[in-house]
């Protein structure tokens, strides 16, 4: 079963339009990971998963053809949501990487604590401290 036995049972995926310049955003400034990253002869990115505590990305280039490519064409900005132990210092490092912050380390009326960036492209990255209790 999907979700089980360590291995996450969602991976959002993000396309980009420089897939290098967004994976080296990611690990450097946001914290994240390399697990692999697969390339053409022409260096670019078909796909590479990011992972961060007990989750992951999964990251491609825009351009690159095949289906998902063409139905995502339009597609805009995604929010992604990660859980992290340690907002502030996740957040410090961000700042020291550049990132854009959209909101400092917060807490939240429901219990956690959390900020907001945006990376390069556009996409918006919550990192806090909620985990939902999936049941799983």
């Amino acid at each position: 079963m999907a979700g089980t036995g360590g291995r996450p049972g969602v991976f959002p995926t993000l396309l980009y339009a420089d897939a290098k310049a967004a994976i080296r955003q990611l690990t450097e400034g946001l914290g994240f990971t390399e697990l692999s990253v697969y390339e053409t002869e022409g260096g670019v990115v078909l796909h590479a998963e990011l992972v961060q505590g007990g989750g992951a990305v999964m990251i491609g280039s825009r351009g690159r053809g095949g289906l998902f490519d063409t139905v995502m064409k339009d597609a805009g900005p995604a929010g992604v949501y990660v859980v992290v132990d340690d907002v502030d210092a996740h957040h410090q490092r961000a700042v020291e990487h550049g990132v854009e912050i959209l909101m400092p380390p917060t807490d939240q009326d429901y219990g956690s604590r959390d900020y907001l960036a945006r990376d390069a492209e556009g996409n918006v990255w919550s990192f806090g401290t909620y985990a939902p209790e999936t049941g799983v």
